[in-house]
């Protein structure tokens, strides 16, 4: 897990002891979609952990309609394995160029799963819906952030920051979801 979603999820999940694994230890992200690749990540957190750990994998990207959906699960790596996030934005607002309308629709989709120390695996998933502008603008975030803008706002999520990301991103979603699905099981014990 990249630090800047460890930190996000930190906040996210207050109370619960987030600790990056290094990215080269990681699985290879191969699976065919966000949740494979989440699981993949927390089934290898789960066996590399002590033995009572709770362990979580998260994977996100970005879908934009006039690309097929495309960054999609290879958002991270659109403009190549090494790429940094001002190249990925690079390849994405070249490939947008001259695309106008719903062909800059955009969603950010999470998905967290945690596997418990029994391996009972609990599930979020957050999609945050929104459009694609042609220069990025603001500097908090990462990634696509610069160049999405989601609905109802006008400020891309760069610009409008790491409080309002904390409430309304598609990972804080997925987070709310997966901190549901953990409690509504332990209370059903």
């Amino acid at each position: 897990m990249n630090p800047h979603k460890a930190r996000e999820l930190a906040v996210l999940l207050p109370g619960w002891e987030i600790e990056a694994i290094e990215a080269e230890e990681l699985p290879e992200e191969d699976g065919e979609t966000f949740y494979d690749n989440a699981l993949a990540k927390a089934r290898f957190g789960r066996l590399a952990g002590p033995p009572d750990a709770w362990a979580i994998g998260e994977d996100s990207g970005l879908e934009v309609e006039g690309l097929g959906g495309r960054p999609g699960i290879r958002s991270a790596r659109y403009a190549g394995g090494d790429a940094t996030d001002e190249e990925n934005v690079r390849k994405l607002l070249g490939e947008l160029a001259g695309v106008t309308g719903d062909g800059r629709r955009a969603r950010y989709v999470s998905e967290l799963v945690s596997l418990s120390p029994g391996l009972e695996e609990f599930r979020g998933t957050g999609t945050l819906a929104g459009r694609i502008v042609d220069e990025p603008r603001g500097s908090e975030g990462f990634g696509y952030d610069p160049v999405f803008v989601p609905d109802g706002e006008e400020r891309t999520v760069a610009e409008l920051g790491d409080a309002w990301k904390a409430e309304r991103s598609h990972r804080a979603i997925a987070a709310g979801e997966l901190r549901k699905s953990v409690c509504s099981a332990a209370e059903e014990r």
